[in-house]
């Protein structure tokens, strides 16, 4: 089973794929496909959770980082926490995931503004091929706050 098979998966660049909910079977061959580092932002406590993701994932020698964002009430904290990861994890190739891509598709698109790999156009492109935040309460608000970072 490959990566792709995710829910909402969505291949960003040779070195970033996102997606939303990536079951074990998947979860146990990231480093065949040559996932160095997988990034979860989905907290344990959700329905779609993975049981033992974090072994699956570091079994196989991959980095892991969870950074919980509760879907209610994204913080701009989480987002500086994610940013930063991002460019330590420079250069290698990367899964971030979290239950539908939601969470996923804001943050990265965010990320890719402020560094400029992609114009607000272009991410809001993206993000909007997997939902609509303004359709959740708290997202427009903190997309609102994270871009008000790069002016």
């Amino acid at each position: 089973m490959n990566v792709d098979q995710a829910y909402n998966y969505r291949l960003v660049s040779e070195k970033i794929a996102t997606a939303g909910v990536v079951k074990a079977k998947i979860l146990a061959t990231l480093s065949d496909q040559g996932i160095e580092a997988v990034i979860n932002l989905m907290p344990d406590d959700s329905e779609y959770a993975v049981d033992g993701e974090r072994s699956i994932i570091q079994r196989q020698g991959i980095e892991y980082w969870y950074l919980p964002v509760g879907f209610e009430s994204p913080q701009l904290g989480e987002y500086l926490q994610f940013r930063d990861k991002l460019n330590q994890l420079d250069n290698k190739k990367i899964l971030i995931h979290c239950a539908a891509n939601y969470r996923v598709s804001a943050f990265y698109s965010r990320y890719a503004i402020e560094t400029g790999i992609w114009s607000v156009n272009d991410a809001d492109k993206f993000m909007l091929s997997i939902w609509n935040p303004d359709d959740y309460p708290g997202w427009p608000e903190w997309i609102e706050e994270v871009m008000s970072l790069k002016k």
